[in-house]
């Protein structure tokens, strides 16, 4: 409809109108216009010309190739028989080294200090006890006070390993052993703050207890 309009205005103004036609005001070229098409296009109402002469945005669409969605490979992690055919968690003889793991401990001391924002003398024990019930324990060094099985108590090493039941801990005499939480309370030092870890209520893994809400009395005195 638009391209046929066209031909008519084109077709209907002469070289000489053309050459006539000299510079006005937007007012005045606005009415030449209006009065120019109702003589030249008298089929069609005023509207019809209006709605010609109106300026109209387009949204020009930029059309985006699809990329195609690389399937990602689902790492398959091994189950816990295939860890203990593998022993990926044991220590060989020559591995079973005190003196091997202290770094370890002092990279434990000084995550606790971070964990409390300091260890000071005037700190509230509670705050200390709080953040201790939801810390990680490997690299620690820990006594075992009491015990139903005799042969435990007074044994001290630091934390290699801990596991929902036991904890696996190297001792001085560079021995490894493994030794139950149920019917144990261990003993914590660090920085003069003494922590006793009662072990029949601290039956979960170190990343399970890290989410866990503990009530009011915990598992831990100061």
């Amino acid at each position: 409809m638009s391209r046929a309009m066209d031909n008519i205005v084109y077709s209907t103004i002469s070289m000489k109108e053309t050459v006539d036609i000299q510079p006005q005001g937007s007012r005045q070229a606005e009415a030449f216009v209006k009065t120019f098409l109702r003589h030249s296009l008298p089929r069609l109402g005023a509207e019809q010309i209006q709605t010609h002469l109106n300026r109209k945005a387009v949204i020009l669409e930029h059309l985006l190739k699809k990329r195609k969605k690389e399937k990602r490979r689902k790492t398959k992690c091994l189950s816990a028989k295939e860890r203990r055919e593998l022993r990926i968690f044991e220590l060989k003889p020559e591995q079973q080294r005190y003196e091997l793991f202290l770094p370890l401990h002092e990279l434990w001391k000084q995550y606790i200090r971070d964990l409390c924002n300091g260890l000071k003398p005037d700190m509230q024990t509670q705050m200390i006890q709080t953040k201790l019930l939801k810390a990680d324990f490997h690299g620690a060094i820990v006594t075992v006070v009491k015990s139903k099985c005799p042969s435990y108590v007074g044994v001290t090493g630091i934390i290699l390993q801990e596991m929902k039941h036991i904890f696996k801990i190297i001792t001085l005499e560079n021995k490894l052993k493994v030794i139950p939480k149920q019917n144990s309370i261990f003993s914590v030092e660090v920085d003069g703050f003494v922590s006793y870890i009662y072990g029949s209520k601290f039956q979960l893994r170190s990343s399970e207890r890290s989410a866990k809400k503990f009530k009011g009395k915990g598992s831990i005195d100061l």
